[in-house]
């Protein structure tokens, strides 16, 4: 029977601080902080959650109530945070989070849908932040993306989370003319995307390891590599609908360079069902493709299978687990 990594994150409130699998693997949120407690669904005030995000001191944010959170304007996240929904049930809409010139992030267990407005993304993730864990959060109908990683943010994992009813999912890099995105590094690994259109995700410049992820009934492709990007897609499942090609590549010239170039895509042990096609491009460049290993010594991975598919459509997105207790350990 196919299993979920991080079994044991859930014991003990602060464990999942430095536990994220892949590039986000030094993600320690608000560890060394104290617990805030938001207490009203307002936007903004007194026991919000504005109010913990945009201290500067470390937080282990939790909630004492669920609802939904109706976000007037991005909601900005300082360094070393944790918005921990484990517990509780909490949905934002309206806007989103961003994550703006900041590091240290972990955002568990939420619910986001119904974004509205030019450049509205459930979570935006942008300019130059690191070190950033998103876990088992539900992303839905957005009018731009639903998590956006560009501007040199880099060291980031997306694990266990559930997206539909969107089409622009996942954008990781934004424009040929950031060269900078060169150093973008993003591990997605046991996640749903469940008939989202497009971008599963679509990256430029970036190093993104893809495994045991389950894609299905995408309309424009599931996975594009624009210019640079290299993608290690790793025992995933992609199971079409009417659109068959899995793997698209989109040419694009960086700013500094005098030719156009797409990007490369290697699939290892992936599981294509219902017709789907890779199209893989064949004998370019597979072996200067990064492996995770060069990065990470380990990773929790098996083979695709239907036993993984059918644990993923129900342990992803938002969980109704109870929020686990404070443990304190002796040093």
């Amino acid at each position: 029977m196919a299993s979920l990594p991080y079994a044991d994150v859930d014991s003990n409130l602060r464990d999942l601080a430095g536990k994220a699998e892949g590039f986000g693997r030094l993600a320690v949120g608000g560890l060394h902080g104290p617990i805030y407690s938001v207490t009203t669904l307002a936007d903004d005030g007194p026991g919000s959650l504005r109010e913990g995000c945009r201290r500067q001191e470390p937080l282990w944010i939790v909630f004492e109530i669920s609802g939904t959170i109706n976000l007037s304007s991005y909601l900005s996240v300082s360094s070393y945070k944790t918005i921990d929904g484990r517990g509780q049930r909490i949905k934002f809409t309206g806007k989103g989070l961003r994550l703006k010139e900041c590091e240290h992030i972990i955002i568990c267990n939420l619910e986001f849908e119904g974004g509205r407005g030019h450049d509205v993304d459930g979570i935006q993730i942008k300019p130059n932040s690191r070190h950033i864990w998103i876990d088992r959060c539900s992303l839905h109908d957005y009018d731009d993306g639903l998590i956006d990683i560009t501007r040199q943010s880099t060291d980031i994992t997306v694990s266990r989370c559930y997206f539909s009813q969107h089409d622009k999912t996942m954008l990781i890099g934004a424009d040929p003319s950031h060269i900078g995105d060169r150093c973008i590094r993003v591990t997605i690994h046991h996640c749903f995307f469940d008939g989202t259109r497009q971008r599963q995700p679509r990256v430029r410049f970036g190093k993104v390891h893809l495994y045991n992820n389950y894609t299905r009934n995408w309309s424009v492709y599931a996975v594009c590599a624009s210019v640079e990007s290299q993608i290690y897609s790793q025992n995933n499942i992609y199971e079409a609908g009417e659109k068959k090609v899995a793997f698209k590549y989109y040419t694009e010239m960086a700013a500094d360079m005098e030719e156009a170039k797409s990007g490369l895509i290697r699939s290892e042990g992936d599981l294509f069902l219902s017709g789907a096609q890779s199209c893989l491009l064949t004998g370019i460049g597979e072996e200067c493709i990064f492996h995770p290993s060069e990065y990470y010594p380990t990773w929790t991975i098996e083979l695709a299978s239907d036993s993984l598919k059918n644990v993923l459509q129900v342990c992803t997105g938002w969980q109704a687990i109870p929020r686990p207790a404070e443990l304190m350990t002796s040093a």
